[in-house]
């Protein structure tokens, strides 16, 4: 099965090894990965800031890197999958890009429901012994309809035991400029998270949007709290 990646830009820059993670997962189970360089942004920063011109020259370059092929597509990040799926529709209706739009939509997947819908995967052969409790970004949830996924895949991990915080499905604060514009607001929302997660009694937070971990983890950090983060591509390629 041949597969192109999607990597977004702020994990290009800022968390490669699970980009690299996703790689070694796809690979173990005979996909044929290929990496277009000349990939850049989606475009979600520039339409989030109400930017729509700058966003839809970007979407143009994402569709020319992308919809030229016919192999999957597939990227670590719900929040990015998602800004694809439910808004390029909008930003190109009535353009000559249209029918690029509705094909790469055909190929897309994030990441978990690409390892459990298309691969059919539950079970990787990963082990993590840690209690680990699961954030439902935004993007997932909302915008993908990816719930069930990520928690098969971690319910099989050898020794992880999954327990379910009270706020997983409710919003990080991070919201890419929200967290900018309304930081107060959003310092709170990880607050409000966090807690949730530590009453939990997991050491770590796993989730498949590392924008959403990046947010909480500054909190953390900041905070000198006792739990951590992870994503979910970086749990399943652990005890190999």
């Amino acid at each position: 099965m041949k597969v192109d990646l999607f990597i977004p830009c702020f994990i290009d820059q800022l968390f490669p090894q699970t980009a690299f993670n996703m790689v070694r997962l796809l690979e173990k189970f005979e996909c044929e990965v290929s990496y277009n360089s000349q990939q850049t942004c989606c475009g979600q920063p520039a339409f989030n800031s109400g930017f729509r011109d700058e966003a839809r020259a970007i979407g143009k370059k994402f569709l020319h890197d992308f919809s030229a092929t016919d192999h999957y597509i597939v990227a670590p990040s719900g929040s990015c999958t998602g800004y694809v799926r439910n808004y390029y529709s909008k930003l190109f209706e009535n353009s000559s890009e249209h029918n690029q739009v509705k094909k790469v939509n055909t190929h897309l997947f994030e990441f978990t429901e690409f390892l459990v819908q298309v691969l059919h995967l539950s079970d990787v052969g990963a082990s993590f012994p840690a209690r680990v409790t699961y954030h439902d970004g935004c993007g997932s949830l909302r915008e993908c309809g990816i719930k069930e996924q990520p928690r098969q895949l971690l319910d099989n991990v050898r020794g992880l035991e999954l327990v379910e915080m009270k706020e997983s499905e409710t919003c990080c604060g991070f919201g890419g400029t929200f967290a900018v514009k309304y930081e107060p607001i959003s310092i709170g929302m990880a607050q409000n998270k966090v807690d949730s997660a530590i009453a939990s009694g997991a050491e770590y937070i796993v989730s498949a949007d590392l924008s959403c971990l990046l947010h909480l983890e500054t909190y953390i950090k900041q905070q000198q709290l006792p739990i951590k983060t992870m994503h979910l591509a970086d749990v399943l390629v652990q005890g190999w």
